[in-house]
Formats: C-alpha cells, structure tokens, sequence
C-alpha cells in the first residue's frame, strides 16, 4: 500500500523515545530507567553522567516462595452453599477459607528479583550540557549522551537475542563547542577513563530481614588475574548459585589503551546494605558485593554480559567466561545479530498517525501536554510502539514464563503485585497479541499453565471436589496452588475459563490445527470439566453458580456501612455476569473446536443443553446489566474492575448488530462506573471497552486520563496516580505495572480494527483527533489487514491478503460512501443490501482484495 500524504514512516524518530532527564524517582531509580531485554534477559539504564547503574535481571530468577500441601477442604463446599441459602452472605465468604487456615496452609508466591547491577563510573573535567537519554525501539538499543567542553560522550546498551548477554559501549570524539565553532578535529582521539563493574542491588530500603541476610551473605564478586573480567555470584533460597560474568574490552588502536591493573578494586558492604551480626568483622574478612575494574582508552569500551541462574558459581563463571572470549569486540557486528531476530518481532505489524508537531519531542514534552488535557498523537502512538517493544523484550517466544507486571526490570527484592495474576493483568497483557502480528509471544503463557495442569486438577479436588482444573488467581513459576488466601480469590472459580480464551483465539487467528488438538482444546475440556461438576440448577432449571465472585469488587448492600476502610469486606455471591459470560464463551468455544476436528460427539449435545440453562443477563434501575445476576446483590460502581463488561469485552457474546438493546445496555454499565475509583489497568481496559461500543471520543479520553496519572517519564504505566489528583484511587505506593502499557496497546487497535466471528470491522471507533494515518499488516483470523484514511479529504484504502481461507462480513468506516468505492484484486463482491457500508467476503489462500474510495 502507498504510504498517505500524513505518513510518518519517513520519520527516524518515530520509534525513538527522547527524554532529557536522568532517572529521578527518590530511592527507586529503576522505575524511570529505561529498559531492554531479550525475552529472558534484562537490562535497564538509569541514565546518570557521573554514575551509571544498569539494573541486571533474569526471567527465570525468582525467590522467598513457599508451597505448603494443600489440605482436601472439599466437604465446604455444601455448608458454604447453606449458608448462602439461608442468606448468610458474609459467613459464607469466609468459610472456605477459614477451612484451609485452620490446616495451617501458608503457601506464599514468590517474587522475581534483580540478579545484579552493573556499575559505571566516570568523572568530568566539565558541566554537561545537551544531555539526552533515549530508547530506539527498532533495535532495543539504549543511548545516554551528553557534552562536556569540546568532547560529545555516548554509551549504548542492548540484550543480544542472539548472544544472549548484555553488550554495552562508551565512546567520546571531539567537537566543536558554542563558544569557538569550528569543524569536528581530523583524527582526534579523546580519552576515557573511569570504572566498570557488577555489585549486589540494594533494592529500595535497607532490610534487616533474615531472608534478606541470608541472601546478601551469599554473594561473592571478584575479577579475573588478567583484569579482563568481574565474577559475580551469590545462592538462591533453592540452594542453586545464580550470578554474572562480565568482560572488559578497550577496543582502539592506541597499544597503551586498557586497564589500569593497580586500580582494581573491591567493595564491601556499607550504607544501604544492612548486614546486621556481620558488619563488625574486618574489611579482610567481608565478601565483597562489589568488584570494579578500570579503564583508560583513546578508543571504545566494551563491556559484554552473561548472566545464569542455576548450577555451581565456578562452574558457570568458566563457561561463560569462555563464552564471552569467544563473542568478537564489536559493537555493531553483535548487533547486526541482534536485531535480525529483534526487528521482524517489532516490525510485524505497524502505525501511523498524522502529527507533525511532535518530532523530535521528548518524552517529558509529550507528557506534560498531555497533563495539560489531551495526549498529542505522537505520545498516542509511540506509546503503542513503546508497549509492543516491551512485550517482546519482557517475555520469549521460547521460554516458558510469560510476560510479568514488571517486565525485566523489577528492582526489588518483594515486588508489589509481581506475580502473574490471571483475574485481569495476564489477559490484559496478552490482548493486543494476536492483532499484532504476535501470537508466537503467546507460546510462553501456553507453557507456564500447561506446566502446572496436574496442580491444578489437585486444586479443583481439594477445594471444591470437582473434576477439571481450578486455576488461582495469582500463581508463580512452579507455584500453581492457591497462596492468597482470602476470599476474594479463593472463591473465583473463572480464571480457567477466561485463560481458555486464549487459547481458543490463538488457533482462531493462526489456524494451527495440531494447537487446537492437542493443547487449546485439552485445556478448554479441562475447564469446562469443572463447571460440569460445580453447576447446580435452581428451582427455575437455570444454573447457580454460586458461591460466585465479581473481581474484585463486593456488592454495594455489603459495603461496610461505617466507612471502615476494607480491601474486599465481602465479595462472595450468587451468579456474577462474568461468570456466567465465562461460561457461556467457553461452551461455544469448546463445541466449535470439538466440531472442527470431529471430536466430543457424544458431548456436544450435553454442552449445548448447558447453554440453554444458564441464566439470561439481567438490567438495574438504570437499564444498566447488573454486575451480579441475583436480587440479594446491589451494583456498586464506586470500583476499579469491569468484569461484567465481558460479554461486549474482551469478550464477543454481545454486539451492536446482533442484539442492540443489549448492547446499549452494557453501554450504560460502564458509564457509571466512577473515574476516582480506576486506576492504570482499569483506564486501558475502560479504554478498549469504549472502542468495542464504537465510542472512539470516550476511549480516547481514557488514554488522556492514562497519560495524564499513571504514566512515568520513560513510559512505564503505574498501578496508582503517585500525585492523587483524583483520577485514580488513592493508595501510599504506586507500583510499576506494564498491564496498563499492554492495554494501551490493546485499545488503539480497537478502535481501528475490530474482529469478530461475524464480521471484521475498519475504523469502527476512530475518534476525531486522529484525521490521518496508516496501518499495516495487522492480523485478521486466515489473512493480514492494510488501510489508510485520510478524513481531511475523504480519502480511504484498505487492502487484505488471504494466507487461509476467509470467510467474514467487511463493515467500513461509516463516513466511507460505499457506492463510491471501486475494488480490486482477484475478486469482486457485492455489498449486503441490509448493511449499509459492508460486504461478504469469500478469500481463498493466496488471494488479495482491496477497496479504494474515490474522492475524485
């Protein structure tokens, strides 16, 4: 497709992320630094001229969890229902719970952590001035530069996917300064001069905990006879070593460049570290956590990284020394690797929008126009960019961990909310995927919950006496039974069910055959096995799904009517419509599937009569769909969760076309909820929410509101706004979580491109501001999607290409005057009489369509 008068795809910037300012976040750098990472590996750079730290991380390091037997409580299930019955709501909700403390189950998750930090330092002869700091999204480079005098001095940094360690590079030339202009010096070769090394991450406070000691007491760091290379190693709580190795490499023609060997230096611990019992010793006899060489160059520094997380501290320190030796000392050869495997994940699907005033702006720019009222387009798109890039770099289509609410770039030791919470922040993560040109990054979600099925098939024995899988809310690596134990989350039985969605739409868009068999299928029956034991019919012959929660919300009537202060008083109820939506979308996903490879016959007509019983959705007052399907529970809108939106999204049961009535009234239910009770992740899905209504104006304004709170300089999304200017509920911290990036992501595309079972729509909730812009191939189930529009002068393209067959209704633009359009490609279709603006398309493999508007 020809690019549109607006395109930026000219632009070098457009994938860059400027800022101006270091790291500035008050003993928690790590949450402004600026991240990179290979799926596995991280790295982010806080972006000091003095003193750089670059915060090391490994996806698979993890600590301080806990996995107690879980007790068989599975005779609570009747009296919890009892107790419903007889209208004992509170007690109820505690009763399962209650059950599994009084067995003295303390299970906990565990927590990722960072592995370590690679240190610089460099001293000056000269104040800084033109400093910038920068992300190029293409590449997954890191670039901190600045001036001092006449010498212009830059590092850069990446995560070789190919290597599989951290490369980092500092280099100076001479240049001309404002006081006396003059030409760059021919042959000019500026020293540099300073340190380099690997130390143990304090974390955010000082910690006296035994856990803690334990783990800092562990840790040795030392370099190398040669003064080539720093070892760094410390224990986990599993007995297994983890650690680092890095090498130093002066890279120039000077013979006298490299380091300065009566300069090496080791470190022991001090302030910020608490070592109590251990700090009386002498220096002598303390294990350094830090180790640093230096260096003196008229050339390039190199300093290459590789990290591990298992096995013996010696054994793994030769092998990765040896390979380190082997990587050649050039930045951009490693490089070129890098982004071979890098730049076709960022580049599978791409954006443009129109807005010629933000070149060049830095992030801090951007975002303070946008505390001003309205996100420019450049922040709106870049902050697309910037999400995808994130999510490549945070998880691997390889590995088995899928992507986590910190990415790789946790900087504590017990992160906040850092474990994978699957009652929205996984799934709001995974969204944009398939859209995206990434359902490869999905193959690691797969592998983690698969890996754990046989846990929880237990889980749904000993707490409910079911067959199937009952999947908790929050789960870590190798930690599948339930660790929050509360009833908020111990009495949600939907997580199975919502991650078989998953699933189902990764066979939906890639069409892999043998997926549908042998995993997404497997799982679904999992899931749907349990509800066919926990389901029971009521005196109607309708299903209750009881006891049932909303995440994470309690009904209104059970509010504490003190005002006291609780996170969840009373969550517990009868038929939340989440559940029941849950339900309905994994009978007809699990029937579709079993048709398609001529399995489950004798099922299918047991399932479709399931269908029939489940309740129908019900409206309040307000002819809003009430968020629990039973007179006992009130609405209460004064919450961040938007789990009874699910049926319009994420997911497709209700739509405008199908049932209108319905659908306006979901359109009323998530108009009023309250905006000082939402928070980061709640504003990206409100936003995503509103596009699936066709209502661009308002999911705009969601991202405004985004941008606005929970947005921090180097892009990374927060729980909480830290300033409460009321957007946002209010809370003493803020933690880092990237789901609200992912849902960013997620809610731009809604509103360009929306697909369904039914149809595939173009433009359906295109808000004013975004006049101009381009978008291709982005993924439709059997094929890919181009278009561009130009609203200015009516202009308006789309073009598909079928990989599979394709067989969907096409809605264009409603401004787009179809009668105008002329078609192109290997066929030619009809519009559909009844629908105005919209065709039925019938594609075969290998075939391409497209429309153009004539505007002359």
């Amino acid at each position: 497709m020809r690019k549109s008068n607006g395109s930026q795809s000219s632009r070098p910037d457009k994938n860059n992320m400027i800022l101006k300012y270091p790291a500035s976040w008050w003993k928690g750098m790590w949450r402004e630094a600026l991240p990179s990472g290979n799926g596995i590996l991280g790295a982010s750079v806080r972006g000091g001229i003095h003193q750089e730290v670059i915060l090391l991380q490994h996806g698979e390091l993890w600590h301080w969890g806990r996995k107690d037997e879980l007790p068989d409580v599975s005779q609570t299930l009747q009296e919890t229902r009892r107790l419903m019955d007889a209208g004992e709501y509170s007690e109820a909700s505690w009763h399962l719970t209650r059950a599994v403390q009084a067995e003295g189950y303390a299970s906990k998750l565990s927590s990722r952590f960072p592995l370590a930090e690679l240190s610089l330092t460099m001293k000056g002869d000269y104040a800084f001035h033109h400093y910038r700091r920068g992300l190029d999204m293409e590449t997954g480079e890191i670039h901190v530069s600045w001036e001092e005098g006449e010498r212009k001095i830059s590092r850069s940094l990446f995560v070789s996917r190919a290597d599989d360690c951290v490369v980092f590079r500092i280099n100076a030339e001479v240049q001309s300064t404002s006081d006396s202009p003059q030409l760059l010096e021919t042959g000019s070769t500026p020293m540099i001069s300073g340190s380099v090394g690997l130390q143990f991450p304090p974390g955010d406070r000082e910690r006296g905990d035994e856990e803690f000691k334990e783990l800092i007491m562990s840790v040795t760091v030392k370099t190398d006879e040669d003064e080539q290379y720093v070892f760094y190693g410390g224990r986990n709580d599993d007995g297994q070593d983890y650690g680092a190795v890095m090498r130093l490499i002066c890279v120039g023609d000077d013979p006298g460049a490299g380091v300065i060997p009566s300069r090496r230096a080791l470190h022991f611990p001090g302030k910020g570290v608490a070592i109590p019992d251990k700090d009386q010793r002498d220096d002598s006899e303390k294990q350094a956590v830090h180790a640093e060489l230096p260096f003196e160059t008229s050339g390039d520094v190199l300093v290459l990284v590789k990290m591990f997380v298992t096995g013996k501290r010696e054994e793994e320190w030769a092998r990765l020394k040896q390979e380190l030796a082997g990587l050649e000392p050039d930045y951009y050869s490693i490089l070129s690797r890098h982004t071979e495997l890098h730049q076709p994940l960022f580049q599978s699907a791409e954006l443009d929008l129109e807005d010629t005033v933000d070149d060049g702006r830095s992030n801090e720019e951007l975002l303070l126009d946008a505390y001003e009222g309205e996100a420019p387009l450049g922040l709106i798109r870049k902050m697309w960019a910037y999400g995808r890039y994130l999510f490549i770099s945070g998880t691997s289509e390889e590995g088995n961990i899928p992507f986590g609410l910190y990415g790789l770039w946790g900087g504590d030791y017990r992160l906040i909310w850092g474990h994978h919470m699957a009652n929205e922040n996984v799934q709001m993560m995974y969204w944009h995927s398939a859209v995206g040109g990434l359902s490869c990054m999905n193959l690691s979600l797969f592998r983690y919950y698969n890996g754990l099925m046989d846990v929880f098939k237990e889980n749904a024995r000993k707490l409910y006496g079911c067959r199937g899988i009952y999947i908790p809310a929050g789960t870590t690596p190798g930690i599948g039974i339930p660790n929050q134990i509360v009833p908020v989350i111990m009495n949600w039985t939907g997580a199975a069910g919502w991650l078989a969605r998953h699933y189902y739409e990764y066979f939906w868009y890639t069409g892999d055959m043998q997926f549908l068999r042998e995993q997404a299928l497997p799982f679904m029956r999992e899931a749907l096995q349990f509800y066919e034991d926990f389901l029971v019919l009521d005196d109607e012959g309708l299903y209750m799904i009881y006891p049932s929660v909303s995440p994470e919300n309690t009904p209104q009537n059970f509010m504490p009517q003190d005002g006291k202060q609780l996170a969840h008083p009373m969550p517990t109820a009868i038929n939340a419509t989440m559940d029941v939506a849950i339900i309905r979308e994994l009978l007809t996903h699990t029937i579709q599937a079993s048709r398609i490879i001529r399995a489950n016959s004798s099922k299918i007509p047991e399932w479709e009569a399931m269908l029939t019983r489940l309740p129908s959705y019900m409206l309040n007052e307000e002819g809003a769909v009430k968020e629990w399907l039973h007179p006992a529970f009130e609405d209460r809108q004064d919450h961040r969760h938007l789990s009874h939106l699910y049926p319009v999204f994420p997911g497709q049961e209700v739509s405008l076309e199908e049932d209108p009535l319905l659908f306006e009234a979901f359109e009323k239910a998530v108009h009023q909820r309250k905006l000082e009770a939402q928070s980061g992740w709640s504003l990206a899905h409100m936003s995503s929410i509103y596009a699936r209504l066709g209502d661009g104006e308002r999911a705009l304004d969601s991202l405004d509101h985004l941008a606005r709170s929970c947005v921090l300089s180097n892009g990374f999304t927060l729980h909480n706004d830290w300033r409460n200017m009321g957007i946002c509920l209010t809370l003493d911290a803020a933690p880092v979580q990237l789901d609200a990036n992912m849902g960013w992501v997620n809610a731009v595309q809604e509103m360009l491109l929306q697909v369904s079972p039914q149809r595939i729509k173009l433009l359906p909730a295109l808000p004013d501001r975004m006049l101009r812009g381009e978008l291709q191939n982005w993924r439709i189930p059997g094929g890919a999607l181009s278009l561009a529009w130009d609203r200015k002068s009516g202009a308006f393209q789309a073009e598909l290409a079928a990989t599979r067959r394709i067989s969907s209704k096409l809605q264009l633009p409603g401004w787009v005057d179809i009668s105008l359009c002329k078609q192109y490609g290997d066929k030619k279709f009809k519009s559909i009489s009844m629908e105005n603006g919209a065709f039925l398309l019938h594609l075969e493999e290998g075939e391409r369509w497209s429309v153009k508007l004539n505007t002359v």
